[in-house]
C-alpha cells in the first residue's frame, strides 16, 4: 500500500497530461460588454488538438491557438446564455470534450414601449364617477429589461382634463374617471401618458415613453325633448313654452294657424343625440276641431267653430325611439271676427320710380333701392287671416297694387311727387285700413360714362342730400374757425376794444387810462367835448396823446380844484357847469368831478381820469381797467379814478 500511495499522484499527473483542460468553465459578462482579451486558457496535451463542437452558440467564440475568446458583443435580449463545446482531438479520435458557459447579464439599456401612440377612446356622458374606463391591460407598456418597474405618470393635454381623470396608481396605468361629464362644456379632452423604467427622473440610465389618450364623450339620452321657445332654460332643463292662438267663429281657415310666441316646435333636450320629435294631441277636443302634422306639428282645422269657444290642447312630442317625451298647453280662441281691421305698421310710405317709366315697373323702397316698395297689413286679433287681406289704391290712377307690391299703372311722364291711398281690406271681416304712399319721380340713371367724360359722371353722382351734408359740415367748420378768430383778436386786442367800444354802460361808468395823467405831476384838467343831445348814447372817445406843448401847458396851469376855466365860459360851445366838485382825498389818488351841460337834460359824458398816488405809481397799467371794483361804502367809486 505504501508503494502505491507513491504512485498515485504520478499516475493522476500522467492522465492530466493526456487530456484537455480549461482553467475555467464558467464566466458572467454583462451585455453590450465587448471582451477584447481571451475568455480562458486551454491546456492542450502534445499531439491533440482542440477545437469548437457543433453544438456551441453559433458564431459567440472562436480559439486562437490556446486562447478561448469570445467573439460577439452580448445581448441579454437575444442570449441570456452563451455556451462553448471544446473537443479535444488526437487526430480524428475526440480524447477530451469540455464546456465553457457564459451567463450574460441583463443591464438596463431599453426603452419601455407602448402597444400605441394614439388611443382614441369613447367615454358614454352618463359614465358613472370612480369607473374604470380604460383598464391596465389596454394601456400598460412593455419593456424588454427584464428586471425593469415601470411608473406612470398622466400629463393633461385639454386644460383642465386632469380633474376629470387619472390613473388607478403610479405602477397601474388604468384610467379612471373622477368627475361627472358634461358633453355640452366638454366634448373631447386630450392626455398625455407617461412611463419612465425608472422612479426617479434624474437617475442613469433612465427611459421614457410616451402615448396620447383622446377620450370623445358621447351625449346620453338625458333630457326629454323641449317646446320652443323655452320660457326658462340652461344647459339642462327648459320650461316649455305654452302656445296661445285666435280663430273666428264660422270660418274654417285652411292653412296651418298662427300661434304665438310661434309654431309648435320641439326639439330633442339632448343636442348630440338629436333624436327626431313626433307631434300628436292628448286631449282637449273631443269634437275633432283641431288636427296636428306628426312630423312638423303644424296645426290645422278640420272644421269651423259656430260660436266662441276656448280650446285648451295637450300637445305631446316625443322622441321617435320612444325613449323620452314632454308636453305642453296650446290655448285656441274662437271668437267673432266682426268689427276687427286691420292695422298698417307705417302711416305712410316712401318710394322711388324713374321717369318714363313703362306700365307695371315695381316702385323701389326709398329705405332700400334695391327693393321693391312692399306695404302690408296685418289682423291683430286674427293673425290667420292676413293672408285674406287685399290691397288696392283709392285715388291714384297712375299706381296700382301687385299683392303688397306697388306698380306703375300709367306711364310716368313728370318729375315731382305723387300721393297715392292705399286701402287694405280684409276679406273675412270686411275691416279695412288706409295708408299714404309718397313716390317720388326721378330722372333715370343712365349707363356709366367711359372715356372722357367719366370723370364728369363721377362729379355728379353725388345726390343733393349727399351735397347738402357736405354743406353742413363745412358751415360748421366756418362757425369754428370764427370763433377761434373772435377768440384770438379779443386775447390781442381787448383791452382796445374795451376802451374804444362805443357803447356807454347804463349801470356802470366805462373805466380807461387816461394817457394825459400819466406824469406823476398835476393833470391839465381840460373840459370834455360835449355830446350832441340825442336818445343814443356814444361812449367817450379816447384821449390823444398829449402833444409837448399841451403838456407844458398842463404844467403851467396848476390844480384846479373847481371846473376847468372853459367851464366858467358860458359861450363856449363847449361850456358845461359844474354841479359836483369834490376835492382831492388823502386815501385817494386823483380828483372826482361830474359836469353836465347847460341843458340839464343833456345827456352827460362821463370821462375817468386815473391819478395813482406816488407809491402806486409803479402798479401794473392793468389796475386802471378794473378801478371800479373797489367802490367806497357810499357807493362811489375807489381811489385813484376821476368820472367827469
Amino acid at each position: 500500500m505504501g508503494a502505491w500511495a507513491l504512485l498515485l499522484p504520478l499516475l493522476v499527473a500522467t492522465a492530466r497530461a493526456q487530456v484537455c483542460a480549461v482553467s475555467n468553465n464558467i464566466f458572467e459578462v454583462q451585455e453590450n460588454t465587448i471582451q477584447s482579451g481571451p475568455l480562458a486558457h486551454i491546456d492542450v496535451p502534445a499531439g491533440q488538438q482542440v477545437t469548437l463542437g457543433s453544438s456551441s452558440t453559433p458564431f459567440a467564440f472562436r480559439i486562437q491557438g490556446t486562447e478561448l475568446f469570445l467573439n460577439v458583443t452580448p445581448d441579454y435580449e437575444e442570449n441570456t446564455l452563451l455556451e462553448a463545446h471544446l473537443e479535444c482531438k488526437s487526430g480524428n479520435t475526440v480524447v477530451t470534450q469540455l464546456r465553457v458557459i457564459v451567463f450574460v447579464l441583463d443591464v438596463n439599456d431599453n426603452p419601455p414601449k407602448f402597444p400605441f401612440k394614439l388611443r382614441v377612446e369613447d367615454v358614454p356622458e352618463d359614465s358613472k364617477v370612480n369607473t374604470t374606463v380604460i383598464p391596465e391591460t389596454e394601456l400598460e407598456a412593455q419593456d424588454p429589461d427584464k428586471d425593469d418597474v415601470l411608473f406612470y405618470t398622466l400629463q393633461e393635454v385639454t386644460p383642465g382634463a386632469g380633474s376629470f381623470f387619472s390613473l388607478l396608481g403610479t405602477n397601474l396605468p388604468a384610467l379612471r374617471l373622477d368627475r361627472p361629464l358634461d358633453f355640452y362644456k366638454w366634448q373631447n379632452m386630450s392626455l398625455l401618458l407617461l412611463v419612465r423604467d425608472t422612479q426617479e427622473e434624474n437617475a442613469q440610465p433612465s427611459h421614457t415613453a410616451t402615448a396620447t389618450l383622446v377620450l370623445d364623450v358621447r351625449p346620453a339620452d338625458l333630457r326629454p325633448p323641449w317646446f320652443l321657445p323655452c320660457a326658462y332654460s340652461d344647459l339642462y332643463v327648459c320650461i316649455n313654452a305654452e302656445y296661445q292662438g285666435a280663430i273666428p267663429t264660422g270660418h274654417r281657415l285652411p292653412a296651418p294657424l298662427v300661434l304665438r310666441p310661434g309654431p309648435i316646435y320641439a326639439v330633442d333636450g339632448d343636442r348630440g343625440v338629436n333624436q327626431r320629435v313626433l307631434y300628436s294631441i292628448v286631449t282637449g277636443q273631443d269634437d275633432g276641431t283641431f288636427a296636428i302634422d306628426a312630423n312638423s306639428g303644424n296645426l290645422t282645422m278640420t272644421r269651423s267653430v259656430p260660436s266662441p269657444k276656448t280650446f285648451t290642447l295637450l300637445v305631446k312630442g316625443e322622441q321617435s325611439d320612444g325613449a323620452r317625451y314632454s308636453v305642453t298647453w296650446v290655448t285656441i280662441e274662437a271668437r267673432s271676427a266682426t268689427g276687427s281691421v286691420p292695422q298698417f305698421p307705417q302711416s305712410r310710405y316712401y318710394g322711388t320710380v324713374a321717369l318714363n317709366s313703362a306700365v307695371g315697373v315695381e316702385i323701389r323702397d326709398t329705405a332700400s333701392p334695391s327693393l321693391p316698395l312692399r306695404v302690408w297689413a296685418q289682423d291683430p286679433d286674427f293673425p290667420d287671416l292676413n293672408s285674406a287681406i287685399t290691397y288696392r289704391i283709392t285715388n291714384n290712377t297712375k299706381f296700382r297694387m301687385d299683392g303688397e307690391i306697388v306698380r306703375t299703372a300709367a306711364q310716368l311722364t313728370q318729375k315731382g311727387v305723387s300721393y297715392a291711398e292705399v286701402e287694405a281690406m280684409n276679406t273675412v271681416t270686411a275691416g279695412t285700413a288706409r295708408s299714404v304712399l309718397e313716390i317720388q319721380v326721378l330722372e333715370p340713371q343712365g349707363p356709366a360714362p367711359t372715356g372722357p367724360a367719366q370723370s364728369q359722371a363721377e362729379d355728379r353722382r353725388f345726390s343733393a342730400v349727399d351735397m347738402a351734408a357736405l354743406g353742413g359740415v363745412l358751415g360748421a367748420l366756418l362757425l369754428l374757425a370764427l370763433i377761434a378768430l373772435v377768440i384770438l383778436g379779443h386775447k390781442q386786442f381787448g383791452r382796445r376794444l374795451k376802451c374804444c367800444s362805443g357803447k356807454a354802460l347804463d349801470h356802470q361808468a366805462l373805466a380807461f387810462d387816461n394817457q394825459a395823467f400819466s406824469d406823476p405831476q398835476e393833470a391839465n384838467w381840460a373840459p370834455a367835448p360835449r355830446a350832441s343831445p340825442g336818445p343814443t348814447r356814444a361812449g367817450p372817445p379816447e384821449p390823444p396823446e398829449p402833444t409837448p406843448q399841451e403838456a407844458s401847458g398842463s404844467a403851467a396851469a396848476g390844480p384846479a380844484p373847481g371846473a376847468p376855466e372853459a367851464a366858467r365860459d358860458g359861450g363856449s360851445p363847449a361850456a358845461v357847469r359844474s354841479i359836483l366838485t369834490k376835492e382831492r382825498r388823502p386815501d385817494e389818488g386823483g380828483y372826482k368831478a361830474v359836469w353836465f351841460g347847460e341843458d340839464i337834460g343833456a345827456e352827460a359824458d362821463v370821462v375817468v381820469l386815473n391819478a395813482p398816488a406816488p407809491d402806486a405809481a409803479r402798479a401794473p397799467d392793468s389796475g386802471s381797467e378794473h378801478s371800479g371794483d373797489g367802490d367806497d361804502e357810499d357807493g362811489e367809486p375807489g381811489g385813484g379814478s376821476t368820472y367827469v
